[in-house]
């Protein structure tokens, strides 16, 4: 064989090895899902019983917080197959806007599909861990040497929801003060609480900078995990499915402040949080507090719209059958964008 045939030869095998190592046949559709990190875990169960049925999609899972999930569509301009997020009432705020001048909305629909609720995750290493119990928690969050871990409110919906659940603690258990004494005073400028007309509204700078060590805040809810589990936080607000899913210690808080009860809704409704962040003014900034609902929708520019409707359609499937540690799934409805 002469050297232009050996270096052919050469040539191929590597083509064929590079080939083999990307994990994917030219045959499949890669199928690009964007999810709420609370939703990982399930999803990767689905996602691998959804491939062994589907042998010919492959299934790109890529978790972020629910605000940054949506922006990889409508701020990033990703072609994007699947969106899951877990604030349904983002969608229709920051998807039902067109793409471009003249354009189309990024969607026109979503689907509600599961519920959940915020608990206060802890580990055995966590300062007051002996002693924390559902009756004195806020307690010991409030003191100044345990340290709480939440998600930013700019780009997570937990976030949010952290600071909405700790402002009707304060209400619920009569306890003035509290809400600077467990996060607002640790930030510079300091976050507070103001009430006018039975609505207490927070209003977030545009810059989250903690000015202390006794909170710290991450991307994602799922971002404080690793960080629990090193010591350098003491607890974290997280969904009730994480906690259970990761095999964390919990404390269960009273439906009235947890977001996870339809029956208080109207309670829910009079805590308001206020994004700082100038991109947010047109597209919903103030997030009003209600029952966690989690949503999907197929972006109007997905690239792979049929395999998107059958992972849509599979995902909704598992869960109505029930998803270990999702308390109180929603039953899967679909709404449309009017007018």
């Amino acid at each position: 064989m002469n050297r232009s045939a050996v270096l052919v030869v050469l040539v191929l095998a590597v083509l064929a090895t590079s080939a083999g190592c990307t994990g994917t046949s030219p045959e499949q559709t890669i199928l690009t899902v964007i999810p709420a990190g609370s939703l990982l875990y399930p999803l990767e169960n689905i996602e691998a019983a959804f491939e062994s049925q589907h042998p010919e999609i492959d299934v790109r899972i890529e978790g972020h917080g629910s605000i940054q999930a949506i922006r990889q569509v409508t701020d990033l301009e990703r072609e994007v197959d699947v969106v899951a997020v877990a604030d349904a009432s983002l969608i229709p705020d920051m998807m039902y806007r067109l793409m471009g001048e003249g354009g189309s909305n990024y969607t026109d629909w979503y689907v509600a599909f599961a519920g959940n609720e915020v608990v206060i995750a802890y580990t055995n290493k966590s300062a007051g861990a002996d002693e924390i119990t559902q009756e004195n928690w806020y307690q010991v969050l409030a003191r100044p040497d345990v340290r709480v871990g939440f998600s930013n409110p700019m780009l997570d919906a937990c976030g949010y929801r952290a600071l909405m659940v700790t402002a009707l603690a304060e209400e619920y258990y009569g306890e003035p003060g509290l809400f600077e004494a467990i996060i607002g005073s640790s930030f510079d400028p300091p976050l507070t609480v103001t009430r006018a007309d039975g609505i207490r509204k927070i209003t977030l700078p545009e810059r989250m900078r903690p000015a202390d060590e006794k909170v710290a805040i991450r991307d994602g809810s799922i971002y404080l995990l690793s960080l629990l589990d090193a010591g350098g936080i003491d607890y974290a607000f997280e969904y009730r499915s994480v906690a259970e899913e990761h095999g964390l210690r919990w404390i269960d808080l009273p439906p009235q402040i947890n977001l996870g009860s339809a029956e208080h809704a109207d309670d829910y409704q009079k805590v308001h949080v206020t994004l700082g962040f100038r991109r947010f003014q047109s597209i919903g900034s103030e997030r009003v507090g209600q029952p966690i609902v989690y949503a999907i929708t197929i972006p109007a520019n997905a690239p792979h719209p049929d395999e998107a409707r059958m992972f849509v359609d599979f995902v909704l499937e598992a869960f109505q059958e029930g998803r270990p540690g999702w308390p109180a799934p929603e039953t899967a409805t679909v709404y449309h964008a009017t007018g």
